[in-house]
């Protein structure tokens, strides 16, 4: 009996044994592996680097459009590719892909962002004369299309650095927008020098593609020194941005032995006002800014503005163009001898959106823009979303009627100047 007791206690061990070894060797529910860690120290979107501590938050977008009635999709087309002919495209179409990188690093010393916006854009080309004569007409694609941009080419895209800055400790170094443009103005600033025109250099030749000399820049000596001082609420936003900048022109002539003009400060003031609030709607709000500049002319022909164009307009007449349209802007100009003389601008831009829903929004927005050259007399342009238009009322020394011309286009900053210089018969010079 005993051995009976002692076996069943004995296989009852066994059993237990056993079964919490079976139990040991079950699959246990693994713990959630967390492959990206969200980083909310500076808002959405952010993410922890695996490995490091530093955050990223990656954005972008990517745009298709087309636009009609217009040789090109932004600014405008200069030369023969501005003329209303049968070469025009009445329609443009361009694809973009726009990327941005947004990192922040907390250092013992504070935090350092890093920020980059990269764009790869393709715009369609078109199709420009390879014939020679009267009769040997021809044409060929170019991928250098009416705006400018070479991207028109088979698998071809331009790549543009919008924004590639570092900050720390209050202090930003790279390119971005400036201080002196207001916060709705979103390309980066592109503040080196316009033209410096040698009126020496002026030729026939030149003044019909909007070239009133030779442009005759230096080197970099010293930076823009730009200020500003504002108030962000509630109700909107005022500002006021002022910059210094320096005009270097190179030599007389081609050598340093024939001797410069000196170096010559120019300035720009702005003032800037945002309204927000306003009855027509929620979100819906009124900018406008006005601007003065005197040896600083970028400033408000700013970053999307041609600083010396021509235009050409088709003609019925062989041998000779319909109308043509010349512009050269300039921060200074001189001539040998002589020192620089400044050219003043002055403008006025606004718009108004209004928000029909939280995903769709409207704008009309329009300006006026007039310079002064110390050579030639006032000419003005004024910009609307649709039709923009530069007249300058007499150039000295060319004679010439005046005609004006219009370029339709779709960007706030685009014109296209109106400065006669052919006849009945064909081109005067």
């Amino acid at each position: 009996m005993k051995m009976v007791k002692s076996l069943i206690l004995g296989s009852a061990a066994g059993l237990i044994a056993m079964s919490g070894a079976q139990a040991a060797d079950l699959p246990l529910k693994a713990k959630a592996v967390e492959y990206v860690r969200i980083c909310s120290l500076y808002g959405a979107g952010f993410f922890y680097i695996p490995g490091t501590d530093t955050c990223i938050k990656l954005g972008g977008y990517l745009r298709a459009d087309t636009v009609l009635n217009t040789n090109n999709d932004i600014g405008f087309a200069g030369g023969s590719t501005g003329a209303r002919n049968r070469l025009s495209n009445y329609y443009t179409s361009r694809a973009r892909f726009d990327m941005t990188v947004d990192t922040r690093t907390a250092t013992e010393y504070g935090v350092v962002r890093t920020f980059a916006d990269m764009v790869f854009t393709w715009t369609g080309g078109g199709q420009v004369g390879a014939g020679t004569g009267l009769t040997g007409g021809a044409t060929t694609y170019d991928s250098v299309n009416p705006g400018g941009s070479a991207s028109g080419g088979i698998g071809g895209a331009n790549f543009g650095l919008y924004h590639a800055f570092i900050q720390f400790a209050g202090f930003t170094f790279g390119r971005t927008v400036s201080i002196f443009d207001a916060p709705w103005q979103s390309y980066p600033a592109e503040y080196d020098q316009s033209n410096v025109f040698n009126l020496s250099g002026a030729s026939a030749a030149g003044m019909v593609t909007g070239l009133y000399g030779t442009n005759d820049l230096g080197g970099t000596r010293a930076p823009d020194i730009i200020g500003r001082l504002g108030i962000d609420q509630a109700w909107g936003l005022a500002q006021i941005s002022v910059v210094a900048h320096n005009n270097h022109a190179a030599y007389y002539g081609i050598t340093e032995d024939t001797g410069h003009p000196g170096d010559k400060w120019g300035f720009a003031v702005q003032g800037a006002l945002s309204i927000k609030n306003i009855p027509t709607g929620p979100g819906d709000v009124v900018n406008m800014q006005a601007v003065y500049t005197d040896g600083a002319t970028r400033y408000n022909f700013q970053s999307l503005f041609p600083q010396s164009f021509a235009l050409y307009g088709g003609s019925g007449l062989p041998g000779a163009y319909q109308s043509i349209g010349i512009a050269g802007l300039a921060d200074a100009t001189f001539s040998a001898g002589t020192g620089l003389e400044t050219v003043k601008t002055w403008g006025f831009r606004g718009g108004f959106t209004h928000n029909w829903s939280p995903n769709w929004a409207s704008a009309i927005y329009g300006g006026s823009r007039t310079w002064r050259s110390p050579r030639t007399s006032t000419g003005r342009s004024w910009t609307r979303s649709t039709r923009a238009r530069l007249c300058p009322r007499r150039l000295r020394r060319l004679p010439s009627r005046e005609l004006c011309i219009s370029s339709r286009t779709r960007t706030p900053s685009t014109c296209c100047c109106a400065l006669s210089a052919t006849s009945k018969h064909g081109l005067t010079t």
